[in-house]
Order: C-alpha cells, then sequence, then structure tokens
C-alpha cells in the first residue's frame, strides 16, 4: 500500500491558500487577447487556433529535434510511438 496518500486529498478552501502555497493561477490560452497567446482571440468563445506555444512553435506531438543532429546515431529506439 502506498504510504501517506491523505495529503493529496486536501482541498485548499479558497484560492488565497493556494497562493500561499506558491502555486498560481492556470490561465486558458484560449481565453487571452491574441497579443499574449497565440491560441488567444476571437469573438464570443471561439476555440482558439492550432495548438501552439507561446513562442508560436506548434505544440501537442510536433518533432522539435534536428533530422540530422550528430548525436542521431546513439539513439536506438524513440520513446514516444
Amino acid at each position: 500500500m502506498v504510504s501517506n496518500v491523505d495529503p493529496s486529498l486536501d482541498v485548499s478552501g479558497k484560492a488565497g491558500r493556494s497562493r500561499w502555497l506558491g502555486r498560481r493561477p492556470r490561465v486558458r490560452g484560449v481565453v487571452m487577447n491574441p497579443v499574449d497567446h497565440p491560441m488567444g482571440g476571437g469573438e464570443g468563445r471561439a476555440s482558439g487556433g492550432h495548438p501552439r506555444s507561446r513562442k508560436g512553435l506548434p505544440a501537442k506531438g510536433y518533432k522539435t529535434r534536428a533530422p540530422k543532429k550528430n548525436s542521431n546515431k546513439y539513439i536506438i529506439e524513440r520513446r514516444k510511438k
């Protein structure tokens, strides 16, 4: 049995107690303005654009590794299939 299970079940009760613990509010990119996030903007509740990071690079499944990198020969098998 896993020990010390109960602390993960504690409810903070209010937003301020979470802030005391250093947890900042998490805001979705879809609800931001286009200046703040690539998925932001739109009239009403727009679903956002293509999933992109804050730098504008495609997120979620986009391969970021250079195809001709020298250390590629040391990679035998990819972790994600």
